[in-house]
């Protein structure tokens, strides 16, 4: 008697969103490393028209440097991670806790390693509002938002928290990612393609990384684990 054939397994929405942001992260390095003349156009003019707003808005200014620099700082949005990892490390999801560290660290070393690589230089400006170290692209306060918010909200749901809680989440989360793209723009410490960029890999990494925990949670916890599939 022969088995039935099986049905080919769709993949998952994860998988499929992290390849796309792979791809769009692949072409948009490819024209800022070619340095293509449209999209130099577009950050150039997307950049002096911000700081133009920039230099004659200092209550603004101020009220966004300290969303750039505490509440949105890579370092702020890595120790909300570290109190996860040890929250769910204190509740027992070991794998779990070890998984989310794990992206966090890539996410660091990814960002690092591309900066290095391109070593393209920030807007310069003779009345500049703020100041920035290290190369422009891609913006680690962008990648770094996108991955934590993303990790979150992804969290949130595998634990099964109610549908208000996990919307109210998700909107915090693009609030946030989108706030943070704007506020390093506007300050003028990025061109537009590194935010976009930073928000890109950021996607990139916490959609492959959830991917590839829930692929292989199914095939080594096939009767549960920690906490549900997405």
């Amino acid at each position: 008697m022969h088995s039935p054939p099986r049905t080919p397994r769709t993949p998952a929405p994860s998988l499929i969103t992290g390849l796309v942001c792979v791809s769009l992260s692949l072409v948009l390095l490819a024209l800022v490393a070619a340095r293509w003349p449209p999209l130099m156009s577009l950050d150039t003019t997307v950049a002096e028209a911000l700081h133009r707003r920039a230099v004659t808005q200092q209550g603004l200014v101020q009220v966004t440097r300290v969303l750039t620099d505490w509440v949105w700082d890579p370092w702020a949005m890595r120790l909300l991670t570290a109190a996860v990892v040890v929250a769910l490390w204190w509740r027992g999801s070991r794998l779990l806790a070890g998984w989310v560290a794990a992206t966090s660290l890539l996410t660091s070393l990814v960002q690092q390693g591309l900066k290095a690589a391109v070593g393209r230089e920030r807007p310069r400006w003779p009345d500049p509002v703020d100041s920035a170290q290290y190369a422009a692209f891609p913006s680690g306060h962008a990648m770094t938002a996108a991955v934590t918010c993303g990790l979150l909200v992804w969290l949130l749901r595998l634990h099964g928290v109610r549908p208000p809680l996990w919307w109210g989440a998700l909107v915090l989360a693009v609030v946030s990612v989108a706030g943070v793209a704007l506020t390093r723009v506007y300050l003028g410490v990025h061109w537009l393609s590194d935010v976009l960029g930073g928000v890109l890999l950021g996607g990139a990494v916490a959609a492959l990384s959830v991917a590839a925990y829930t692929t292989y949670t199914a095939r080594t916890r096939p009767a549960g684990g920690e906490g549900r599939p997405l």
